[in-house]
């Protein structure tokens, strides 16, 4: 039997291929339908031959999907693995075309006796098929391995190629792997179960890592390779939605929808978006419809936390190795170094991620961390400082700036090179303040949300509110209120789309913010899509059938130099009530910044107060110094918007 007339790429080909089209997690697909064969059907003729070869223990997709995760360092990534000591990644790529041997068969074996096993070139071509890699299969039995082609291509995921040649078939351009059986267990006959573990520990052997090119790439970001990888943007984030959806189904709640097919990233337009009050009434505690039912594991986290009802947000083991793996390439984009000392200030308790999910980041990078959390105060900024020569501190602004103030005030030589927040905005006048009177080189944002982790970062040459984005991990959609998507630079909703969080899937996620997304080339070299944050999506204060943003509101306070601001609207005795509340370093006289307001903002002015003699709206303004205004307990956050009218 001679190969078919597919052409072999060279090996100078192959070294330069990037990833090509094909993805793990397409291999992962393709191997659970088996596992769904094997269970549901195993008489049928496929089922049976993979048992009577003795290669149907292979077909356990958690065990493979954990082998390859060790084999790539994180699957969901592939074909990248950012190092976490440097700000450094290896690439994968595949090595072009392999070569297997499957054992002879016997020309006429005996009555009753079993065919040769087959185990250890399937084993050969599921990894090579997960790097990418087409396979040669030189055997005598070609039909028994068209049987299992057809079982793996059966639900139509992407796949190399996959033929037969006789044995010993000379292929010089192409690898030839030599992959052992796996070695004997001493005792009893292992069970499946215990052989598919072995072939998990058995993905990471030296034939496995054969099977692919890694090339480190010192000085290169995940940012700067993934940005230079581009044009293969769309065919990535098809593959994660294919692998995301077809987890999805394994839910109550998303089987219950008839999910479409995805077979490329327009499709992600025909699901449907999720709610926050579907993600309420079909997740913890309400409900388990988002389980898989998979093995418990992993970290729950409480979200919801500030406004609303606390819902409680499953991340599988899997899916928290994957978080923190995008966490630590953000943390260096936001200007952490290898050395650096990071006084961590970041709310914790009662399943809050805040505090969490940064130790956990923190802890696998190579910088020392004081994990003070909610409770930090002035001592111990400065104890910190003094004796330990920290130089970097995290924090929410309605807890940091009001702390480093009266740090500053104890000790005015105090210096801060780098300033990292999230959970809300910051003022500029604040980062102003954090330059001027503490030396900050970096003042950097981080957005994130328990329901998803990460969904933006500032690098060292992005300021106010542009965050660039990382579709590899949190794709984020701009829509209307309907739900349809806006063309780039329109304000809108925000949907998040979770790529690499599996259990408690979140898909076209309607995660509470506004926004606008545009190209952008920034001066830190990237060119790509940039997120401008406008907050959260109920600071439209309506009244008297007029609207008004609590970012406009906030934006025209900046010249009071305040750090937060909270926007009260109620209903008393059928009048409407506004309160704008203020918090600031120095003293403000709230007749003016109300005549301000009054004069930026029609709906606040005094020709709305009256109309026939009666009074329709109260405005009043009350400014407090830094600190006063009431933050959440657990969040330790300021309500922006609270409206007594929906909670009355």
């Amino acid at each position: 039997m001679t190969a078919t007339t597919t052409p072999i790429r060279s090996a100078a080909e192959a070294r330069t291929a990037d990833a090509g089209p094909y993805h793990p997690t397409d291999l992962l697909l393709a191997v659970e339908h088996v596992e769904q064969v094997l269970a549901r059907d195993p008489g049928s003729p496929a089922a049976k031959a993979l048992v009577d070869a003795g290669a149907a223990f292979l077909f356990r997709t958690e065990e493979l999907a954990e082998g390859l995760d060790e084999l790539f360092g994180g699957v969901s990534q592939y074909p990248w693995r950012p190092l976490r000591d440097s700000d450094d990644v290896i690439v994968f790529s595949p090595v072009g075309t392999v070569v297997l041997d499957d054992p002879a068969v016997p020309q006429a074996p005996a009555v009753g006796s079993a065919p040769a096993s087959a185990e250890p070139a399937v084993r050969g071509l599921l990894l090579a098929w997960a790097s990418g890699d087409e396979v040669i299969v030189r055997t005598t039995r070609p039909q028994w391995w068209r049987t299992v082609e057809d079982l793996l291509r059966a639900p139509g995921f992407p796949l190399p190629a996959l033929r037969t040649a006789e044995p010993g078939e000379p292929f010089p351009d192409a690898v030839a792997v030599e992959v052992p059986p796996l070695p004997a267990v001493a005792g009893t006959t292992p069970d499946a179960a215990v052989e598919a573990r072995r072939f998990r520990l058995d993905c990471t052997s030296g034939w496995a890592q054969a099977l692919s090119r890694r090339t480190y790439l010192p000085g290169t970001t995940l940012a700067q390779a993934r940005a230079a990888a581009a044009d293969g943007l769309d065919g990535r984030v098809a593959a994660r939605l294919r692998y995301l959806v077809e987890r999805a189904r394994r839910t109550p709640y998303y089987a219950g929808l008839d999910l479409p097919r995805v077979t490329a990233r327009a499709d992600l337009q025909r699901l449907p978006v999720l709610n926050k009050s579907d993600l309420e009434q079909h997740s913890l505690p309400t409900a388990r419809d988002l389980s898989s039912g998979d093995r418990p594991s992993g970290e729950v986290l409480r979200s919801g936390a500030t406004a609303g009802t606390p819902r409680y947000i499953v991340y599988s083991r899997a899916d928290w190795t994957n978080m923190v793996r995008e966490a630590i390439p953000v943390l260096y984009a936001l200007g952490l170094r290898p050395g650096d000392r990071v006084i961590n200030t970041l709310f914790g308790g009662e399943l809050y991620g805040g505090l969490v999910t940064s130790q956990n980041e923190l802890s696998r990078m190579p910088v020392e961390t004081y994990t003070v959390g909610g409770s930090a105060s002035a001592d111990h900024i400065l104890m910190l400082v003094r004796h330990f020569d920290a130089n970097v501190v995290l924090g929410m602004p309605a807890l940091l700036l009001p702390v480093l103030r009266a740090a500053k005030a104890a000790f005015p030589e105090l210096r801060l090179e780098k300033v990292l927040y999230g959970g809300s905005p910051m003022m500029e006048t604040d980062k102003q303040w954090l330059r001027d009177e503490l030396g900050a080189k970096t003042v950097a944002s981080i957005l994130a949300a328990n329901d998803g982790a990460q969904l933006g970062y500032q690098c060292s040459e992005m300021s106010g509110t542009l965050h660039h984005v990382c579709d590899d991990y949190n794709l984020i959609e701009v829509v209307d209120e309907q739900g349809r998507p806006l063309p780039d630079g329109e304000v809108g909703e925000l949907l998040v789309t979770s790529l690499q969080k599996l259990e408690g899937p979140l898909i076209r996620y309607r995660i509470g913010d506004i926004g606008r997304i545009f190209p952008y080339s920034c001066g830190c070299g990237l060119t790509g899509r940039v997120l401008e944050y406008l907050g959260r999506s109920d600071g439209q204060i309506k009244a008297h059938a007029q609207t008004m943003l609590y970012a406009d509101v906030v934006a025209e306070l900046a010249a009071f130099e305040v750090s937060q601001v909270q926007v009260e609207v109620a209903s008393r005795d059928g009048h409407e009530s506004i309160v704008i509340r203020t918090e600031s370093a120095r003293p403000l006289d709230p007749a003016v910044v109300k005549a301000h307001l009054e004069s930026r903002f029609s709906l606040l002015g005094s020709r709305q107060e009256w109309e026939t003699d009666e009074l329709l709206l109260h405005f009043a303004v009350e400014c407090l110094g830094e600190g006063e205004l009431p933050r959440h307990p657990v969040s330790g956050k300021v309500r922006g918007v609270i409206d007594r009218r929906v909670e009355a």
